[in-house]
């Protein structure tokens, strides 16, 4: 399919010019960088920084904004910033109280990430770091969970978002940050792959009509790959998966995220979305927050993820309540 571009290596950087434009009032790009960042900082509090490669978008940027990430780093597709990228970052919006990285747990993201927050800290910068591994699916043959970190990082920044902005403390913050993370789980499920921005060769191979349980957000292979029944079959499939992941899910009531992974139609999210609803119902799962839209994609993949977060404590609520302006949530 035909993608409305230029050249492909100016790709990233004339979407990062384009969020810039569009979203001037409250975003401003470090000019020759891949960072986002918010224009009017706060200094009285800590300051959120995430990033990764492209080809997530609106993941992350569109979650810079009062009451989320302070700032953003972008990578080329699919390849996590460097970590002088990531240090012109921290210099960029860091305050008194201190910087947390939240980081998704791909082995180069972590390690850039880490490299950056030393080169930091031996500054006199007071940096702390999260890693979210919210993906509960399993190794093609093996039973050894992957824990990569996927769609449900977007709660870990609203919800650090509205607790630093609420006055958190950086250690507070920390701790908070890994508590939802240990109250979370994602699995994700590709009906076609996608393709990286001007290429027309295919991330990983599907026979027609073919869908992979399981699979990454740079393609990589699921679980188990089937003939494709209906919505309501990946639902509970999903559900069922995400399910055993809790002791006793009817100690907590959940909040849910419906993420479409790039070329999952807005009619398909839905219908999706009535199929989650029915079949908790049937559970007796309380559902007390919940989200559908395409929050972290894989370019163009067609495909859908379902994140299941247990609400621990009614802050936590109030703080995926809280208002922001960060253009995508």
């Amino acid at each position: 399919m035909t993608q409305i571009i230029n050249k492909p290596k100016d790709a990233v950087s004339q979407v990062l010019n384009g969020v810039a434009f569009i979203h001037q009032d409250k975003l401003e790009r470090l000019k020759n960088t891949g960072i986002i960042k918010i224009k009017e900082n706060k200094t009285d509090q800590v300051a959120l920084i995430s990033g990764g490669g492209s080809g997530h978008e609106p993941a992350h940027f569109g979650y810079v904004g009062d009451g989320m990430l302070s700032a953003s780093v972008s990578g080329p597709i699919f390849i996590p910033p460097k970590a002088a990228e990531i240090l012109k970052a921290i210099h960029s919006v860091a305050t008194e109280k201190g910087v947390l990285l939240i980081i998704k747990n791909f082995e180069k993201d972590v390690t850039n990430f880490l490299e950056a927050k030393e080169l930091a800290v031996a500054e006199g910068i007071k940096v702390e770091h999260i890693i979210v591994n919210d993906d509960c699916s399993i190794e093609e043959g093996s039973y050894k969970k992957r824990r990569r970190g996927v769609a449900g990082t977007i709660l870990v920044h609203k919800i650090l978002g509205a607790a630093a902005k609420e006055g958190k403390s950086l250690a507070e913050l920390k701790i908070l940050g890994e508590e939802v993370v240990a109250s979370m789980n994602t699995l994700g499920v590709a009906l076609a792959s996608g393709k990286t921005i001007g290429s027309e060769k295919p991330v990983f191979s599907l026979e027609k009509n073919e869908i992979s349980f399981g699979i990454g957000i740079h393609g990589e292979s699921g679980y188990r790959s089937e003939p494709f029944f209906s919505s309501e079959y990946l639902a509970n499939e999903l559900i069922n998966k995400l399910l055993t992941q809790y002791s006793n899910h009817h100690q907590y009531p959940f909040a849910l995220m419906i993420n479409g992974l790039g070329g999952t139609t807005v009619m398909e999210q839905y219908i999706f979305a009535n199929d989650v609803k029915r079949l908790l119902d049937l559970e007796g799962i309380n559902i007390v927050f919940q989200k559908s839209g395409n929050f972290m994609t894989s370019t163009n993949m067609a495909g859908i993820s379902l994140t299941f977060l247990e609400i621990k404590e009614k802050v936590w609520l109030n703080y995926l309540n809280e208002i922001t302006n960060a253009f995508a949530w």
